[in-house]
């Protein structure tokens, strides 16, 4: 007998999200971005009896991976792989999970990250490329409902990330910035795909902002800014803060003269509107590809003996920052990683880079890090890819910590001049991984940035993590170990290894009164390509597998 149709996701339901903590109703459960659950059936006394429950082969033609995260309603998972198809799984027998339906958007090769969807009302949305598509599908049946292509004058974007449900509207983000792309963020109606608002990330010639685009490139053209990670949403102030990335050419700053904006900055817009409210750039004139698309997670802190709603962001450039989410204001930044040798220090009242001059065109900041004409490659301290990046961190408002799965180790850096074109890229140069790449998870104070807690972990960490009320923070590596810790001490109370690496973050739900962590495998070519210098993964094999495990 078919199961009863659930009924609709709405924004009430995603911002009442704890009041049904069985599901999963967002690509970061709730529009906080924490990524942590109420759920604590699986906690530090039960973990050790944690077992495969059932795992799901997704489609495994190369490449085969997938980023998404996946969404639950009532035992039923929605997830995408990387070639964009969206799968409505069944996992209510909780010992076996069956393909309910698939939509597969026949997505023009090479494939392209994709890293989810969003639950509205009745439908499934999801993004897909060749050309970049925004998609409704009936949850129910799997049929297509209305499909609109969303390139408009950007030939070159991408979409990547999970849409975002705000009241009657999806953002998204354009992505494929580095392929020259102007990125932009744009609202479109729930019910039809209609766009309602687009703003473009880069300014345009008289735009404020504009003035930061320098030289005589005509560089804004194709200065990137992409987005590929999912926004958060304050309803209280409604806002919706979206990361964006680094300014094209990536490793050639003296392309285009001037801080860039808004690129390698957070964004903070009305949703029902598109006007930027504020906004803060971590990374001016960036040399380095820091980005800043990574999560920017909301919480409730305590300032000068007023509680209220701070932003922080565990940036790719290595240090963790805090701002009021009502106004931007600079609060907290500090270090997370060890070993930064881009620049001095953040500096405490304004939060930029201590080195940063206002009055130079192109930034050189500590100088270690810096690539000169007569010195074209130079070691990164943390890697292009940070840090931090789109695996996302998460906040316990349990322990009041963020916790930060982070890349560790530097990569050799190359300025190129010569790649500035549609047929060479736009990059800028290259880079090269000249030493063995791992990661470490830091427990920080996003109050203090004081360092709680921190553990060295063997292999790099592409797929995020996640905190639940049963006093455990999940991770996963590239290695295909699956680990949990103790959200107190990050002792290690729990692993399984599956043979095959992440590049998805872990989530979890439950069916009745049983919980379940559920986590999509394979590793993109990104990612391995950061195994360069570790030999006994040279023959893992990929996969693109969904594993479930439950006590």
């Amino acid at each position: 007998m078919p199961a009863a149709s659930a009924a609709d996701v709405t924004s009430d339901r995603i911002v009442k999200a704890d009041s049904e903590p069985q599901n999963w109703l967002s690509n970061n459960r709730d529009y906080t971005s924490q990524r942590f659950s109420p759920l604590d059936a699986i906690n530090k006394d039960t973990v050790k009896g944690l077992k495969l429950a059932f795992s799901v082969s997704l489609n495994n033609q190369a490449p085969n991976y997938t980023e998404s995260t996946p969404l639950a309603e009532d035992g039923f998972l929605y997830l995408t792989d990387t070639w964009g198809v969206v799968y409505k799984i069944d996992a209510t027998q909780g010992t076996v999970g069956r393909i309910v339906w698939t939509m597969d958007p026949g997505q023009e090769k090479p494939s392209i990250a994709n890293r989810g969807v969003a639950l509205a009302d009745n439908l499934v949305i999801s993004v897909a490329n060749g050309p970049a598509r925004l998609i409704g599908t009936d949850k129910d049946t799997g049929e297509v409902l209305w499909e609109k292509d969303i390139t408009g004058d950007t030939p070159r974007v991408e979409m990547t990330g999970a849409p975002l449900l705000i009241k009657d509207k999806i953002i998204v983000g354009a992505a494929g910035g580095d392929a020259g792309t102007r990125a932009w963020m744009a609202a479109y109606d729930v019910a039809t795909g209609d766009e309602v608002w687009k703003e473009y990330n880069i300014p345009a010639p008289g735009e404020p902002g504009s003035e930061t685009w320098g030289g005589t490139n005509n560089a804004w053209e194709t200065g990137g800014g992409g987005m590929y990670v999912t926004g958060s949403y304050d309803p209280e102030h409604d806002l919706t803060y979206w990361g964006a990335g680094n300014p094209v050419p990536m490793f050639d700053p003296s392309y285009r003269p001037g801080d860039n904006l808004y690129t390698n900055s957070v964004l903070a817009r009305n949703p029902d509107t598109g006007k930027l409210n504020w906004y803060f750039q971590y990374t001016p004139n960036d040399a380095w590809d820091y980005d800043e698309e990574g999560t920017h997670i909301l919480f409730r802190g305590s300032l000068n003996g007023e509680e209220q709603t701070l932003l922080t962001h565990s940036g790719r450039n290595g240090f963790l920052y805090t701002f009021g989410a009502n106004n931007g204001q600079f609060l907290k930044a500090g270090a997370y990683m060890d070993g930064i040798n881009w620049t001095a220090g953040i500096d405490v009242k304004t939060g930029k880079p201590v080195d940063y001059d206002p009055n130079k065109q192109i930034q050189t900041y500590a100088g270690t890090a810096t690539r000169t004409d007569a010195d074209p490659t130079k070691r990164a301290c943390p890697s292009i890819a940070g840090g931090n990046n789109f695996w996302p961190s998460t906040l316990s408002p349990k322990t009041k910590l963020i916790y930060i799965p982070a890349m560790t180790g530097c990569v050799d850096v190359t300025t190129d001049t010569t790649m500035h074109s549609v047929d060479k890229g736009w990059s800028g140069g290259s880079y090269v991984v000249s030493e063995r790449l791992e990661s470490s998870l830091v427990a920080a104070d996003p109050l203090t940035g004081q360092i709680k807690k921190k553990v060295q972990l063997d292999y790099p960490n592409y797929a995020g993590a996640l905190s639940t009320a049963g006093g455990l923070v999940f991770t996963a590596l590239t290695d295909g170990s699956i680990i949990a810790f103790d959200d107190e001490t990050l002792e290690e109370v729990w692993r399984a290894n599956v043979g095959v690496g992440f590049t998805a973050p872990p989530m979890t739900f439950a069916v009745g009164d049983k919980q379940y962590i559920a986590i999509a495998s394979g590793l993109s070519g990104p990612a391995r390509g950061k195994l360069r210098m570790t030999p006994e993964l040279a023959e893992q094999r990929n996969a693109a597998m969904l594993f479930v495990f439950g006590l």
